[in-house]
């Protein structure tokens, strides 16, 4: 397999040309990489026009994946979700149906800003009985019964989510299809399932469209991110993906990403698949040992650990620090969790490190608290008029009874308590108070 668009950077810089184009830079480097850092020059093909070298890379990326096509982003999952319901958005036109979609509430708050932005009617599955914020278990006849009483266009998906729940999408996409529903899924943090010795990637689970973050569990650059439309998808969403694409992204798309999407097509035919089984042995010995020693760990994500710290005795923002001083970067931490991300590449010293670590934390008396259960408030209004409403600040405890205007959420794990033009009500200020969240914007007047 080649690598046509790292060739051309190669080739480009061993002429040492006088770049009167952009970046700035002009290649001179600050950091070390500007020589290779180019713009849409001639030859270097472009992004959402690709005709050329990108477009010659993005279809090696479709053969490793098995989709219709897999398009590049580099502007992470973020731009593909925008895409992705934009695609639907004019699916559902094109076929004279709403654009209703019905998703889990555990999404990514990029999915609710662009269903603002796009005005389209979400229906949120109601949250199960074990259901927390970044977590939702999936109940099939419940999405079987919503999916038949709204006859929504898509349905949307985190998997897995960011805990580290992996879902049976096959099951799922089979009642989609039953009802000529179409199946969306945030696969961000699962580009690595298609090459374990059996995919769980949701392409071959029965997804029509998906996007992943080759930059979350590949060695990829931060914002390198795919999205897949599947074999199966109606034709017509492979010809609405580049115009998508196109309508959310920048117009001066990072060459450097591209070049990393570009070179990860030769890593993953050389011997990734291999590296990838040797490792889940290794890190399901090591779990086993965390679980031999007291701890309970969630999910079932391969390269995802999620530690209750709770009942081991900790909230998870002293657990983490615990770790951080003995050198330890988790990937993210709240009053019950400490979520760390795995890699094949990890050598066998990097996987002992982190479990020697874990068995030097002594057990201590476990922390009965829980967090507050997920719920579904009330809706006052479409998210569109809630995020473009005028609006004010306030003190969550003062907020009961108003509707919020935007989301009050970080990154990570960017998933939303409330969604706009939802009614804060008691639980929802509950949540607020449990995970540090001190003032909210809400709507002045809702007209």
């Amino acid at each position: 397999m080649n690598t046509p668009i790292c060739d051309f950077v190669a080739r480009y810089c061993e002429k040492a040309p006088l770049r009167l184009h952009m970046p700035g830079h002009k290649g001179v480097p600050l950091l070390g990489f500007e020589a290779r850092d180019i713009t849409e020059i001639v030859g270097a093909d472009s992004l959402y026009e690709a005709s050329g070298i990108i477009l010659e890379s993005e279809r090696n990326a479709t053969s490793l994946f098995g989709s219709a096509h897999t398009f590049y982003s580099t502007e992470g999952s973020s731009l593909c979700i925008r895409a992705m319901l934009a695609m639907i958005t004019r699916y559902a036109a094109e076929q004279g149906r709403p654009p209703v979609i019905l998703a889990a509430r555990n999404v990514h708050k990029t999915f609710v800003t662009a269903a603002g932005l796009l005005d389209v009617d979400v229906e949120w599955l109601c949250p199960h009985a074990d259901a927390n914020l970044l977590s939702a278990p999936l109940d099939l006849t419940e999405i079987e019964t919503r999916i038949e009483k709204i006859k929504p266009i898509a349905l949307y998906l985190t998997a897995p989510d960011y805990l580290g729940a992996l879902p049976d999408l096959a099951p799922i996409a089979k009642i989609c299809h039953r009802h000529a529903v179409l199946l969306l899924v945030d696969n961000a943090h699962g580009a690595y399932l298609k090459f374990l010795p059996t995919s769980r990637h949701p392409l071959d689970l029965g997804a029509d469209l998906v996007c992943d973050s080759a930059h979350k569990t590949l060695p990829a650059l931060t914002g390198a991110a795919y999205l897949h439309v599947s074999k199966n998808a109606p034709t017509a969403l492979l010809a609405f993906a580049r115009d998508a694409m196109a309508c959310f992204g920048s117009t001066s798309p990072s060459y450097l990403i591209l070049q990393s999407l570009d070179a990860l097509n030769v890593y993953l035919i050389g011997g990734y698949t291999q590296r990838l089984a040797s490792a889940l042995s290794r890190f399901s010995a090591a779990r086993d040992t965390l679980t031999d020693h007291g701890y309970l760990l969630f999910g079932n994500e391969p390269l995802k650990w999620t530690v209750l710290t709770k009942p081991y005795g900790y909230d998870g923002f002293e657990f983490a620090d615990l770790l951080a001083k003995k050198g330890i970067t988790c990937e993210f931490f709240d009053p019950d969790h400490t979520v760390f991300m795995l890699s094949p590449d990890f050598g066998d010293g990097d996987c002992d490190r982190l479990v020697d670590a874990l068995c030097e934390i002594p057990r201590r008396a476990p922390i009965a608290s829980c967090p507050p259960r997920a719920h579904l408030p009330e809706r006052a209004c479409p998210i569109r008029q809630a995020m473009l409403g005028a609006r004010e600040r306030i003190e969550t405890d003062r907020a009961e009874g108003r509707v919020l205007a935007s989301l009050q959420v970080s990154c990570p794990p960017a998933v939303p308590i409330l969604v706009c033009g939802e009614v804060i009500d008691a639980d929802a200020i509950e949540m607020f108070r449990y995970y540090g969240i001190r003032f909210c914007e809400v709507l002045r007047t809702l007209v």
